[in-house]
């Protein structure tokens, strides 16, 4: 059994003072609002109603924290870039995410999520820049890689591959769906390293990543 089904929810704050302590380890997910976050979340949890999903883009509106054990944490973002809201409520959002990335002392990794069919928009790449330039590793999942044939869901995850080492950072790519589960086991993979956890001998069964 995955050590992340045990995730319950935790809090949901509209900025970092609203937050519980520092204390231990987050995780964090940030991404553009359709690039399918809670869907991610969802999956990754085996708790398919854990974070709210919507076909609204821009649903989660708040820093949501999903508790692991009393030391490990994942956190939900903000989404950015595409809601259709009022300019007012679009910057909150932002300053939310920019204050928690940039303030919060326990955060151990970033996980980016992008459609892959619309990878490495200005915002996503300004988003990893920031955490290279702070030493902080970036896994970039490519989600609904299920919408691509296994040709062009290679070519693009190769793509956006040699495009990261631009970033001379820390960046690990792979491609992702939360529907057919590609990409799970590596997810898992780099959160048991950033946790400093050990991973159960036992395996799932879920496709491989490109």
């Amino acid at each position: 059994m995955s050590y992340f089904t045990k995730a319950k929810f935790l809090t949901s704050a509209p900025n970092i003072q609203h937050l519980t302590n520092s204390d231990g380890m987050e995780v964090a997910f940030a991404g553009r609002s359709n690039a399918g976050k809670s869907s991610a979340l969802n999956r990754l949890t085996r708790q398919k109603g854990l974070a709210r999903t919507s076909k609204t883009p821009g649903r989660t509106q708040l820093i949501n924290m999903f508790e692991l054990d009393e030391q490990r944490r994942l956190v939900d973002l903000p989404g950015y870039g595409y809601a259709k809201v009022p300019l007012d409520m679009k910057l909150k959002w932002q300053q939310s995410l920019g204050e928690y990335l940039q303030k919060r002392e326990c955060l151990k990794g970033l996980v980016v999520l992008m459609d892959i069919r619309h990878p490495l928009k200005d915002l996503d790449q300004n988003l990893i820049r920031w955490a290279v330039e702070v030493n902080l590793p970036v896994l970039i999942l490519l989600t609904k890689a299920d919408k691509l044939k296994a040709g062009r869901r290679k070519a693009q995850t190769l793509m956006v591959r040699e495009a990261s080492l631009a970033f001379m950072g820390d960046v690990t790519v792979h491609a992702f769906s939360s529907l057919k589960g590609t990409g799970l086991n590596e997810l898992e993979n780099v959160l048991y390293q950033w946790f400093n956890i050990e991973k159960p001998l036992k395996k799932e069964s879920t496709q491989n990543a490109d």
